[in-house]
């Protein structure tokens, strides 16, 4: 009688909802986006799916922090506090997770309560996981394994705040793991912030990194891979037999997988990213709590602090390629401040453009959104020159790309020449005072010749000093946007 009951029960449903690099965006706007549309998407179906016997499992692929003033200037909590009351099971850690000190990033685990699953973020002096390598999720009828990976450009990216602390090479910390998961789950599930790219080609970094691509073709015993850090929108692709995904960015999409297991296998599948618009009605008890976090200090924020007549462009892609006029008023506004030689700004540090029209406190830390410090050095002509050549090998599209002021040069087959500060010849001799930010000169986006120099923080936060410069040229009618670094054929 049981082994009839057994042949014929019908396989368990399991929808996988799935989040990456939202970035502080718990708040949509008319163009949809935003934590309570998602959340009336999985609560919708968390009624329907759990009516029927099956399961739901939320999950976020990292990259929680950073990108919206509201959020960054409650250290995110309006974030983890949302996921929280959405339901989320589990999440790993992001690249900016460790934009800020250590003790922030325990507080946001109080705050989620849920798991911070991370098998390769070690403590070198321990020698194991900071959290927890895995979870096993028990349905009751269903056992789901979740591996947690983090990228190792975290060491290079976001090197600050690690400490003691590191993340090391995530395919040899998934075959650890594995074995020990796959024996206790009948899906296997690794939750990463490795990137996805076409074709696996993935940018040039001076560290050694792996990506979902690798996972997917290299590491056998995967069922799924829920991936971030690449922005990608995969909904989802089958690679080697795994079933990668990722929801793109900013909350603007949710993925989905509805996976049919049965005995311990996939017999069935399928996924789709939804785009989360604005005819989706807004959850009201969450809509209840991001409103509150979001009214907390916008008074402050929408202080006006100048006026443009011009956009000031800040497009991530633009800024990772090629300087432009934002890119210049930045590096400008640090040589005002500081009466440094020479200003080094990294593209990844900006993350908006800036509309023609009144220009506010938001809209400032929205473009510079970090908290980073400035920070002066000085360098050698010489040590300049190392800067210069490293910053001639960043391919375009990548955060490490250099925006400067105070100095001038043409690169031409990965070196720099002709270079000037200040319409004079570099003197490779002499000493310069060079301001850059505090996450540069710790090393941050492979720019590890500037760590360790002399120089000192000056606790001026970036911002402001981007504001004070604003309020100072009052009305930009024109700001120009000339390459300072010059590449030539």
């Amino acid at each position: 009688m049981l082994l009839v009951l057994s042949v014929l029960a019908e396989p368990t449903h399991l929808v996988i909802f799935h989040l990456n690099d939202t970035h502080g965006h718990v708040w949509g706007d008319d163009n949809g986006g935003g934590f309570a549309r998602i959340a009336t998407l999985i609560n919708q179906t968390r009624e329907e799916v759990e009516k029927e016997g099956g399961h739901v499992l939320f999950l976020h692929a990292g990259d929680v922090n950073t990108g919206i003033p509201e959020s960054d200037q409650l250290d995110a909590v309006p974030d983890f506090l949302v996921l929280n009351y959405m339901g989320l099971d589990a999440m790993v850690l992001g690249n900016h997770e460790f934009d800020k000190p250590f003790e922030v990033l325990e507080m946001q685990k109080k705050v989620l309560q849920a798991p911070f699953v991370a098998a390769n973020f070690v403590n070198d002096k321990r020698g194991g996981p900071v959290f927890e390598p895995y979870i096993i999720k028990d349905f009751g009828d269903l056992k789901v394994g979740i591996i947690g990976l983090a990228t190792e450009q975290t060491n290079v990216l976001e090197p600050i705040y690690l400490g003691e602390n590191t993340i090391v090479n995530a395919e040899k910390t998934l075959k650890k793991y594995l074995p020990i998961v796959d024996w206790k789950s009948d899906v296997v599930i690794v939750l990463s912030h490795l990137g996805y790219y076409e074709e696996g080609k993935a940018p040039n970094l001076p560290v050694e990194y792996t990506t979902a691509n690798d996972l997917a073709q290299n590491v056998k015993g995967i069922d799924i891979i829920i991936d971030g850090h690449s922005h990608s929108i995969l909904g989802p692709e089958l690679i080697n037999d795994v079933i990668v995904a990722q929801a793109g960015e900013h909350g603007k999409y949710l993925g989905r997988i509805d996976l049919w297991v049965d005995s311990g296998r996939i017999v069935d599948w399928r996924g789709e990213v939804i785009p989360i618009t604005p005819d989706i009605p807004e959850d009201p008890f969450i809509k209840m709590f991001a409103d509150y976090f979001y009214q907390l200090g916008s008074e402050a924020l929408n202080e006006v602090v100048g006026v443009t007549n011009v956009y000031l462009d800040g497009e991530r892609a633009n800024v990772r390629s090629d300087e432009t006029n934002l890119s210049n008023l930045i590096t400008d506004a640090m040589l005002w401040k500081t009466g440094a030689d020479i200003a080094l700004q990294n593209g990844g540090g900006i993350r908006a453009s800036i509309e023609a029209g009144e220009i506010t406190y938001r809209d400032v830390l929205t473009v510079l959104p970090f908290g980073n410090t400035v920070y002066l050095l000085e360098l050698t002509g010489k040590d300049i020159m190392d800067v210069l050549n490293y910053a001639a090998n960043i391919p375009d599209g990548q955060g490490a790309k250099l925006h400067v002021a105070g100095l001038t040069a043409d690169i031409k087959d990965g070196k720099a020449m002709n270079v000037k500060v200040n319409g004079e010849p570099l003197d490779l001799n002499k000493t310069y005072k060079v301001v850059t930010n505090n996450y540069v000169a710790s090393g941050g986006d492979g720019y590890t010749m500037l760590k360790g120099k002399p120089g000192y923080d000056t606790y001026f936060r970036d911002a402001d000093v981007l504001k004070e410069y604003i309020a100072h040229l009052g009305t930009i009618e024109y700001y120009s946007s000339e390459e300072r670094l010059v590449e030539l054929d």
